[in-house]
């Protein structure tokens, strides 16, 4: 049985929130973190309080629907060397367009930048994604390789799951474009999420590393026994929010302790 490293996707917004989120998920369990370093354009909204049931419950609005800043206002530089500085855990540097679900503001030339920077700050991972151009990928991939910098190779599908033929062949089509071959879905049912699932169980005893899972209900699934299907990596979240597993992610403890319970 697999024994998958477990990553935090960081939720913050600015340096300072991230290297806090960070100290706090290497306390809970986690091997490493990942920036998105795409969050830091994000003007986090003044959240509106509303009286339920269970007392008043903080809500913030889609995070699709935040503002960005100019891409001006970050000192791309100034905010790398921080996090090298302040971050106590090995770094999965992200940097996601609006295509795959992140919030770039940016063009793409300027997003291949910023990912020349983080590689060549020595970053342990950088996750490139398959969309990007194969020129582009080629001295990206070949940086890396000079600078010890390991590679996610991701796709990120916002509109659907593929079936689960589909999902395989993805990871086994680009072994070679990185350490890690990673895909994400957007789960609209169950159904959808168990494509993950049956990817998964296709691809037991091939040897390929691979990190499988989906947004939504039933997202959760390929996260919660990826021991048992062989993954290499888990993204878990220091959100403890009710009803978190609706958005198909887990909770980083809560990942911890259902594996103990499990006896993976």
């Amino acid at each position: 049985m697999a024994d998958p490293k477990v990553c935090v996707a960081l939720d913050g917004t600015t340096v300072e929130e991230m290297i806090d989120e960070a100290a706090r998920a290497n306390l809970a369990g986690a091997d490493m973190v990942e920036v998105r370093f795409d969050r830091l354009y994000l003007i986090s909204p003044d959240p509106t309080i509303a009286d339920e049931e269970e007392g008043e419950i903080v809500e913030l609005p889609p995070e699709v629907d935040w503002d960005t800043k100019d891409m001006s206002s970050i000192d791309v530089d100034i905010a790398i060397s921080s996090l090298k500085e302040g971050l106590p855990l090995p770094v999965i540097f992200t940097v996601r367009p609006v295509s795959e679900g992140g919030f770039f503001p940016g063009v793409e030339s300027e997003r291949l930048d910023i990912l020349r920077k983080a590689i060549e700050s020595e970053v342990s991972w950088i996750d490139l994604e398959l969309s990007i151009s194969e020129s582009e990928r080629d001295g990206l991939g070949k940086l890396a390789k000079e600078n010890s910098c390991k590679i996610i190779a991701s796709k990120h599908d916002i509109n659907g799951v593929p079936d689960s033929d589909d999902i395989a062949k993805i990871v086994r089509d680009n072994q070679e474009k990185g350490d890690i071959v990673k895909f994400c879905g957007t789960a609209q049912n169950h159904s959808d999420a168990l494509q993950i699932i049956e990817a998964a169980m296709q691809l037991k005893g091939e040897g390929l590393n691979h990190s499988l899972m989906a947004v939504n209900g039933g997202g959760d699934w390929p996260r919660l026994h990826a021991p048992m299907l062989d993954q290499s990596l888990v993204y878990a979240t220091m959100k403890n929010e009710f009803k978190i597993s609706d958005k198909g992610l887990i909770n980083v403890r809560d990942l911890r302790d259902a594996w103990a319970l499990l006896e993976y």
